[in-house]
């Protein structure tokens, strides 16, 4: 499987937000525990509306959550 090309900032926003869990990220984004854990582990990459609500539950543009580390285009 290729490596995803989506990096994040979840792990680091969880520990600035109190030291949150990923149970907790989980409950308020509406997905399990395993869902948060492959994203953060840059294993899986979110749909745009997972990756919307877990900007918002850390008060964060998206691009400050996720960034986008492939080829670029053209």
């Amino acid at each position: 499987m290729a490596e995803c090309t989506i990096k994040n900032q979840i792990r680091t926003l969880r520990f600035m937000a109190g030291e949150m869990t990923q149970k907790e990220l989980a409950e308020r984004v509406g997905v399990t525990r395993q869902t948060i854990m492959a994203i953060e582990a840059a294993k899986y990459s979110p749909s745009l509306e997972v990756a919307f609500k877990i900007a918002r539950v850390f008060g964060e543009p998206l691009e400050a959550v996720f960034q986008y580390t492939g080829n670029e285009l053209g």
